[in-house]
């Protein structure tokens, strides 16, 4: 132990913000009403921390601690329990704590739970506990409702470090120090305290490793361990197995054998008996025989010290079996079995899983087993020779495609081959290829360590151009994309000389980066045409970047085609555009490699092919879920999210956001989420929830903001600006929309501000800002001719009768209506539509003004613009029209739900039960049963029959009336008559 530095200890609580809400709640009703709640999360997550907190934020009334007795239990009754808590109550509500409960006895847990049930809401009683998740909760406790503790997020761990460190820690430590918490909160301030400040600051070498037994022991409360050899040697298989998992679990069937390979039966002697087959005896896998199992009983016979392989007892409490499925309930104990074992027992270990592997064919996890198995008492040169050996085979069987492994799994071979690796330069080259890999399986925070690691002056410029390469990427979805930009054009630089291919990549993922941050001069000269270059073939199995991983993946061609095509489109030269980014489009039609398929995506998206934008980001998604490639998956939702916003088709955009940001948050790339967040914003800016517009555009910019991404800024700004402009505040969104598209530095995003004018156009027209709206129309026309967006030229002409003189604004509406009919998409559609009638209204032209603003609202509903309907309705009211969703009919009465709340009731409509309609809305169950609740009381139905009869009847009348609404708006366009 080195441990010099002093951590502060007025640490604030970071990334508890669900848990503290729920906990807030339990406090705030305690003047009115008893309550219970049940904090549970593994050791070092912050239990007692949350408890504390409570203790001091409770001002009602006393607060009681609950603690064990001197031998672990709690020495009373439940008449004295009750009468001292009712006592306390008397004159204030009492707040009562009890924290880690599980160490409580079973006299001690009965009599508390028999009191808490005695205890009526009248008695303003709180009760909060906590107990450790990594063993199963007491049934005492079961009935109580449950507050879990998870990791905290990348942002949040990052905070409490700099928090506790005041920010001196440097970078390549910090990134360290984040992987090796893995979002335990304890864990991280121990590892600091571990640390000497110049350790801290990066001044001598880290300790190796770096979370030792002591640190995982500390937090964990100690080493766990069995009753019995058995039960230790199965939680230290388990936990050994768990280093190669792809998910939480491993196989008990494989466990079963490595313990077999670890215990192995004796062999027949002259006088023994015919034994079972090694298949028959008593274990837990899914063929064993009854008696190993959470509740079995421990088999009688001799001693499992001396017994000659596995028996038949009740598997640890701290692991879980499921089927043919084993896995700690907690994986900082799964860390800590392992780090706190003897050396020798974890070779052992290691050594007969790599048996049980290599035995069943598994190539790769047998061999990082064999790897984990080597050392001890063998002469040093022989050792050397043999660790060389292994580690030239794991680099080989990961970089061999033929071999099915996951890129987790990859990654943690490359990982131990560097290691292994005394050559520096080959060393650094195989950290980096481990970094790649980790990038891919979407864990970017297990990539920066390992790109720390793989720094060496000594490698050559390749495979120092490659390290930056994935360092930009990674830097590019999770960090500044300034940062992301000069590292990528470092990686250029240093692969030109070997590898042309992988520089012309790598540039144009630089020029991604200048495009995010919003920095025309530097998009454009990164995008200056590259020298040409002869063409090379990567190496055989060579993987790169999650964006750019080499010619294999990213053709010359491709390449090339998209860095053209891109800048003549940012020099203004659209004829020049058309045919590179439309040939990287038509690449894509015939490709199956996910990040080809992006770039034809991503081409589409420049020029305006929607269709082409979505079949290629649909494409790209099923090929990267097909690969395992999870860090792609939000980039595919991204790209599919834009395609629907452009189309005009919000509610497809925001089912492909809600997905995406859930990737994007659960791989670590918070660029990314923000994209995202700002595509919800947008999607729900059209419908009545402004709450929901502001959480999303708040989040957005906050990222934004601290990363340079101008294009999710703006898109945010849009979306909030658009809103307004919604809900009847055309001055607001003018102000908003001004900053965004009116010439100046502050100007939006070079790419992204024109799609805004449309709206600020008609804001400052109804704010009275009329030159400030024309002023933008010369661009928007330029940006209108291209036709790289479907909606231009119906929007401008719309723009146009904004600002025409009465003679000539009938006629640029019916053009613009006429190029809606074109391009498609209700939404802008109606908008023109809504416009027309308004303007109608006020020239006194009621009997037009009506069938334009009936068919505005159609397409309103029909696209769930609820804010903007409201709009048409109130212009119906006014010329004395009963609009519809006013009536007593089922699409009346429809309309009186949220956007949510019509969600929900048509998947209930449709027959799925509360958990499906949660998994595929992605919420909570409770939410669900929430919101239904709410449905039932406004639609004044009973069952589930009577909702289902209700939509059905609301979406037939719905079909029925905008066939009548296209008829009769047929009928106003040939004739132009009043009627």
């Amino acid at each position: 132990m080195t441990g010099e530095t002093t951590v502060r200890t007025a640490v604030r609580i970071h990334g508890r913000s669900t848990q503290r809400k729920a906990l807030r709640a339990l406090l705030d009703a305690l003047p009115h009403h008893g309550g219970h709640l049940l904090v549970a999360g593994e050791p070092g997550l912050g239990r007692t921390t949350l408890l504390r907190w409570a203790a001091r934020s409770f001002r009602a009334g006393p607060v009681l601690h609950l603690g064990l007795g001197p031998d672990g239990g709690a020495h009373v009754t439940v008449e004295r329990l009750l009468d001292t808590l009712r006592a306390a109550s008397a004159a204030a509500p009492v707040l009562v704590c009890a924290d880690d409960a599980h160490l409580w006895d079973a006299p001690a847990r009965t009599a508390l739970d028999r009191a808490v049930r005695r205890l009526t809401t009248a008695d303003r009683v709180g009760l909060l506990l906590s107990v450790a998740s990594d063993r199963a909760v007491a049934p005492e406790f079961a009935r109580l409702p449950v507050v879990h503790l998870d990791p905290l997020a990348p942002s949040g761990a990052a905070a409490l470090l700099d928090d506790a460190t005041d920010g001196v820690a440097a970078p390549a430590v910090r990134e360290q120090l984040l992987a090796e918490a893995e979002g335990n909160p304890a864990l991280l301030v121990a590892l600091v305290r571990r640390l000497s400040p110049a350790e801290l600051r990066g001044h001598r070498p880290l300790p190796r490793p770096l979370a030792d037994a002591a640190a995982l022991a500390e937090v964990a409360g100690g080493a766990p361990s069995g009753p019995s050899a058995h039960a230790r040697d199965l939680l230290l298989t388990v936990a050994a197995a768990g280093r190669v998992a792809d998910g939480t679990d491993v196989d008990a069937g494989l466990v079963h054998d490595a313990l077999r390979h670890l215990r192995p039966e004796p062999g027949p002697g002259p006088h023994a008996e015919p034994g079972p087959g090694p298949h028959a005896e008593p274990g837990f896998g899914p063929h064993a025989e009854p008696g190993f199992g959470p509740r079995a009983e421990p088999v009688a016979g001799p001693s499992a010290e001396s017994g000659p392989g596995p028996r038949a007892e009740p598997v640890p409490e701290h692991l879980v079996l499921a089927g043919d499925r084993l896995r700690f309930r907690s994986p900082l104990v799964r860390r800590t079995v392992h780090a706190t074992a003897t050396p020798e027992r974890r070779r052992a270990v290691h050594r007969a899983l790599a048996e049980a592997l290599e035995t069943g064919g598994h190539r790769l996890t047998g061999l990082l087993h064999r790897s984990w198995s080597l050392g001890g008492p063998e002469p040093a040169p022989a050792s050397a020779d043999r660790l060389a050996a292994v580690a030239d085979r794991l680099a080989a069987v990961a970089a061999d495609g033929a071999v099915p492994a996951s890129h987790r799994l990859r990654a943690t071979a490359y990982a131990r081959s560097a290691e292994l690796t005394a050559d520096g330069a080959r060393r650094a080259e195989r950290y980096t290829a481990a970094a790649e890999q980790a990038l891919l399986a979407g864990r970017p925070d297990r990539a920066r360590p390992l790109l720390a690691a793989a720094r060496d002056s000594a490698a050559p410029a390749a495979v120092r151009g490659r390290a930056e390469w994935v360092r930009g990427v990674t830097e590019l979805r999770d960090g500044p994309v300034g940062d992301a930009h000069q590292s990528l054009l470092l990686a250029a630089s240093l692969l030109a000389a070997d590898a042309p291919a992988d520089a012309a990549a790598a540039a144009l993922a630089a020029a991604d980066a200048a495009w995010a941050a919003g920095d025309l001069p530097a998009c454009l000269a990164t995008l200056a045409p590259e020298p040409p270059h002869r063409p090379e073939n990567p190496a055989p199995g060579s993987d790169g970047p999650a964006d750019a991983r080499g010619a294999a993946a990213h053709p010359a061609a491709v390449v090339h085609d998209h860095r053209v095509g891109m800048r003549a489109l940012l020099e203004g030269r659209l004829d020049r555009a058309g045919a590179p980014l439309g040939q990287v489009v038509e690449r894509g039609r015939t490709e199956d490699r996910p990040q080809t398929l992006l770039r034809s995506a991503a081409a589409a998206l420049l020029l305006g092919d929607v269709d082409a934008a979505r079949s290629g980001g649909a494409r790209a998604l099923a090929a990267a879920r097909q690969l395992g490639s999870d860090t792609l998956v939000p980039q595919a939702l991204e790209y599919l999210a834009y395609a629907e916003l452009r189309a005009g088709r919000h509610p497809q955009a925001r089912t492909h956001a809600e997905e995406g940001l859930r990737t994007a948050l659960r791989t670590g790339q918070r660029n990314t989420a923000a994209h995202h967040r700002a595509v919800l914003a947008l999607a729900a800016s059209i419908e009545e929830e402004p709450d929901v517009v502001a959480r999303h555009v708040t989040a957005a910019l906050d990222t934004a903001r601290r990363h340079g991404l101008a294009q999710a800024a703006t898109l945010a700004q849009w979306a909030a600006a658009r809103a307004d402009l919604g809900r009847g505040r055309p001055y607001d969104a003018a102000d908003r929309l001004g900053l965004l598209v009116l010439p100046g530095p502050a100007r939006g995003h070079f790419a992204v501000w024109r799609l805004a004018v449309p709206c600020f156009v008609e804001a400052a027209v109804l704010a009275g800002r009329h030159e400030d709206a024309r002023t933008v129309l010369s661009d928007f026309a330029d940006w209108a001719a291209f036709g790289a967006d479907p909606q231009a030229a119906a929007q401008l002409a719309r723009c146009h009768a904004l600002l025409a003189p009465a003679e000539h604004a009938d006629a640029l509406y019916r053009r613009a209506l006429d190029r809606h009919d074109e391009a498609g998409g209700d939404f802008e559609r109606a908008r023109t539509a809504l416009l027309y009638g308004k303007w109608l209204r006020r020239r006194r032209r009621p009997r037009e003004a009506r069938g334009r603003l009936g068919t505005a609202l159609a397409g309103f509903e029909r696209c769930g613009a609820g804010v903007w309907a409201a709009q048409a309705r109130d212009e119906l009211r006014a010329l004395g029209a009963a609009p519809q969703g006013t009536g007593t009919g089922a699409p009346a009465r429809l309309g009186l739900l949220t956007p949510q709340q019509l969600r929900i009731a048509r998947h209930v409509a449709e027959g799925a039960t509360n958990r499906e309609v949660a998994l595929a809305l992605g919420v909570s169950t409770r939410t669900v049963d929430y919101h239904l609740r709410k449905v039932f009381a406004a639609l004044g139905v009973r069952s589930r029959l009577e909702l289902a009869r209700m939509v059905g009847e609301a979406e037939q009348d719905h079909e029925v009336q905008g066939a009548r609404e296209t008829r009769r708006v047929g009928s106003y366009e040939k004739t132009g008559a009043e009627h």
